[in-house]
């Protein structure tokens, strides 16, 4: 990563390994931030703001501290200056400061890889996934979907179901938050397993895909 890493602050979005991410960029800030990304290495990280972020967004509200950083895949300026980019998340980080230099935040980031798993976590993770398709597999026959993400490894598949999946942001930033892939599958279990519970509770809410 770079010494000085540019910080999008968002407040419903949470960047995971490996998945791709579209946005739409319009403050002027943002788009000097894409801009100066695109001249460099293409890399942005993204960290989601913490509750209560409105009274400060101007300025510097406060950001939970681990993100995703990503790479810009493919980038679009619109004649008014705005930008459509596409981000593949590549890896975690912990913000360790942050520079206010620029329109737009940079932090010192402290890596936090995934690493390979070991031979009993590869053999969670596929229980992990078999269960995650029994789990999800009412809801993508009710809407006529299939799962698409079977392609995947299991650890992409994990990190591509907490980032679209429309949990709350809070819950996905949890998720990332997990040190390991099986951590993560095994809390997404957990979480879904409630949602499903509340889902079957008269009065209760769900969730969709």
């Amino acid at each position: 990563m770079s010494d000085l890493l540019p910080i999008f602050p968002l407040p419903n979005v949470v960047l995971f390994p490996n998945v791709f991410l579209p946005l739409h960029v319009f403050e002027p800030r943002y788009r000097e931030m894409v801009a100066d990304a695109l001249a460099g290495d293409r890399m942005l990280g993204l960290v989601l703001l913490r509750p209560g972020w409105e009274h400060d967004y101007e300025r510097q509200p406060a950001i939970y501290s681990v993100g995703c950083n990503g790479l810009m895949s493919h980038s679009e300026k619109l004649p008014d200056g705005r930008y459509n980019i596409i981000i593949r998340g590549i890896e975690r980080f912990r913000i360790r400061g942050e520079d206010y230099s620029r329109s737009y935040r940079r932090a010192l980031v402290e890596p936090l890889p995934e690493t390979a798993p070991a031979i009993e976590d590869r053999h969670a993770l596929a229980a992990a996934r078999t269960k995650l398709t029994g789990l999800l597999s009412p809801f993508l026959d009710r809407t006529g979907d299939s799962m698409s993400a079977s392609a995947l490894d299991d650890t992409d598949m994990v990190n591509a179901l907490a980032q679209y999946l429309q949990l709350e942001p809070l819950e996905k930033q949890a998720l990332l938050e997990c040190a390991s892939t099986r951590l993560r599958a095994e809390a997404l279990i957990e979480l879904l397993e409630m949602k499903i519970l509340m889902a079957r509770t008269p009065g209760g809410s769900t969730f969709s895909h």
